[in-house]
């Protein structure tokens, strides 16, 4: 009985170290479809708001930020395009992947 109790403390012993070695290297932020301003050029910036009352952020975009409809990679032109159509906008969550290492923005992601 001892045995087991010896080795599942020694399990999370090990895990515990394994668990301290991880690090946040993208942040997702759900921003509501009026609270996201997309850029205008692959290699501009992008302003969002986390909620209405709180601060604009701006973040870095580039030729490799996927912009994702609907599950499908398309291009910036098609994405704004396809967002300029939407009636509900206040219905509308857009995801935002950050990379915190190099500052971007990897992804802009909205299922309409």
């Amino acid at each position: 009985m001892h045995i087991r109790k010896l080795l599942v403390l020694v399990l999370l012993g090990l895990s515990l170290a394994a668990a301290a070695d991880f690090r946040t290297i993208t942040e997702v932020y759900e921003i509501d479809l009026p609270n996201l301003r997309l850029p205008g050029s692959e290699g501009g910036t992008l302003a969002l708001k986390e909620c209405d009352d709180c601060e604009v952020q701006t973040l870095r975009v580039s030729a490799a930020t996927r912009y994702v409809l609907n599950h499908r990679d398309v291009t910036l032109v098609e994405f704004k395009k396809a967002i300029s159509r939407v009636t509900n906008r206040e219905d509308v969550i857009v995801d935002v992947a950050h990379h915190l290492e190099s500052d971007s923005v990897t992804a802009v992601m909205v299922k309409l």
